[in-house]
């Protein structure tokens, strides 16, 4: 089970979720079937994660099959430390989601049931897809869920924020396309090892960096491509909104790590101060744009953006660090925290759009001024709220911390203009975060807002699990920062090699 660990991890969710489409009876039925399923692939993923030899930066639990080869293409599936590590974050979200999702009274269950699990395997497909077009393949169908999701549970808005996540995501994709074919018709390849081993002149790396880096761009979101994730955010449901900030914005950062730096490094160095720039627009100025939010899933939509602001600060810095010819583990330094910065803001994301779900479930409202004193009604939960926002501010002893401090780190020792602009968003997020908690869970009661139950089991336990490994990735990080040494090292390398 193990040589196809992979390929069970990617196609159990989705035969499961083309199986439930029909299914349309019981649905007790429905939400076990539909936690058992989750909850196998994250076991799977776990298995995964204990499997990977950590002190090597090969690709492992490689499968390589012959799918149209008069057309270079393979089913090419392998994962190094950053996708294996992406797929737990994957499995775990999805898991806590499906569980969060039996709790609600829905129209069309199975339906919405089959949409997250086919995501789900179409996801794991992004982070293990070796072949080029494999890879654009699950990319692109990924958005078909997503769009069903949005669409047709979404709220008043569904149809116009649907239509322009697609719109918005769909046409990036295109430059991808034409990015990958390119490359294709220079090497007769699309193994993603055979696009290390390229050597295009500077001019076709800066259109290749244009082409794929706008794909990624868009689907992170950077500024100034960020204007769909909003919109997205408060007409997606609960459920969607936590794949959306946890996973879908991640698949963006894995293509920059995966496909940008390594393929095209000189194309991203000549272009590396444009997207510095943009990244420290995205923290600063789109972190200002959150504090004026009334809407909580639009303002936790915008702070989002800040902080994967950090993420692309971090991928970009490596060049500025490697000019000012610091050492390879100053470079290392700067992934690692982009890539600590990804995996934890899936997971205080998620707690956050949680929170907000089970208010609005309560309450029917997501707007601030709406509400008021909800610590007298809802201790536990406004308990959990606190937190969660206050690691979001990045406060230590939480995972946010570790990342953010890693890439300030890195930031000073290329500027200081990058390092103030950078560490002005502790100052930033903790006005809006703190701001909302304010407003929100302290103060008076509002009339209206009497007699609702606090947290229920179910809730707790999720909220639980979430916050213990927001505190566990924050108190030790050096797990995960081991875990990763090798493969980040082994880019590090590669990227250097052809600067």
């Amino acid at each position: 089970m193990i040589n196809n660990i992979l390929s069970l991890l990617i196609w159990l969710p989705i035969i499961a979720g083309l199986f439930i489409l029909f299914y349309k009876k019981d649905d007790k039925i429905l939400n076990i079937f539909n936690i058992s399923i989750n909850l196998i692939v994250f076991i799977l993923s776990i298995l995964l994660l204990n499997n990977y030899d950590q002190n090597s930066s090969n690709f492992q639990f490689v499968e390589n099959i012959d799918w149209i080869p008069s057309l270079n293409i393979y089913y090419f599936l392998g994962v190094d430390a950053i996708s294996v590590l992406l797929i737990f974050l994957n499995t775990i979200i999805f898991l806590l989601v499906s569980l969060y999702n039996s709790t609600l009274n829905l129209k069309k269950r199975n339906q919405y049931y089959s949409s997250f699990l086919l995501a789900n395997g179409l996801t794991i497909g992004v982070f293990s897809a070796l072949d080029a077009i494999l890879f654009y393949i699950f990319f692109e169908a990924l958005l078909i869920p997503m769009f069903l999701i949005i669409g047709i549970w979404g709220g008043v808005n569904r149809i116009y924020a649907s239509i322009k996540f697609f719109v918005y995501t769909f046409l990036g994709s295109i430059l991808l396309l034409i990015a990958f074919l390119y490359i294709n018709s220079s090497i007769s390849s699309f193994s993603v090892l055979s696009f290390y081993d390229t050597s295009f002149s500077i001019v076709e790396q800066e259109w290749l960096f244009i082409a794929m880096a706008i794909a990624f761009a868009i689907k992170i979101p950077m500024f100034p491509f960020h204007t769909w994730l909003p919109d997205a955010h408060v007409e997606a449901p609960t459920s969607g909104s936590v794949v959306l900030a946890a996973i879908l914005l991640k698949v963006g950062a894995y293509g920059f790590i995966r496909y940008v730096l390594p393929v095209v490094p000189l194309g991203a160095s000549s272009l590396d101060i444009f997207f510095i720039i943009l990244s420290l627009i995205a923290i600063v100025y789109v972190g200002l744009v959150a504090i004026t939010q009334d809407d909580m899933k639009k303002l936790i939509a915008y702070s989002s953006i800040s902080h994967m602001g950090f993420v692309t600060l971090g991928f970009f810095l490596i060049f500025k660090l490697f000019d000012n010819t610091n050492t390879n583990s100053d470079i290392v330094v700067s992934l690692s925290g982009s890539m600590y910065q990804i995996i934890s803001h899936g997971f205080v994301s998620a707690a956050l759009f949680i929170c907000v779900g089970s208010i609005y479930d309560r309450y029917k409202t997501k707007k601030i001024s709406d509400l008021s004193g909800l610590l007298n009604q809802m201790p536990v939960y406004s308990w959990f709220f606190v937190f969660f926002a206050l690691a979001n501010c990045g406060l230590p002893g939480t995972s946010s911390f570790v990342g953010e401090l890693l890439i300030i780190l890195a930031s000073f020792k290329t500027s200081f203009i990058y390092a103030f602009l950078a560490s002005s968003t502790l100052i930033i997020s903790a006005v809006y975060s703190l701001w909302l908690v304010k407003r929100v869970i302290y103060g008076e009661l509002k009339a209206g807002l009497e007699n609702s139950i606090d947290a229920n089991f179910l809730e707790k336990t999720i909220l639980f699990v979430l916050a213990l490994i927001i505190l566990i990735l924050g108190i030790y990080p050096d797990y995960l920062m081991s875990y990763m040494n090798m493969t980040l090292q082994n880019i590090t390398n590669n990227i250097i090699i052809k600067i």
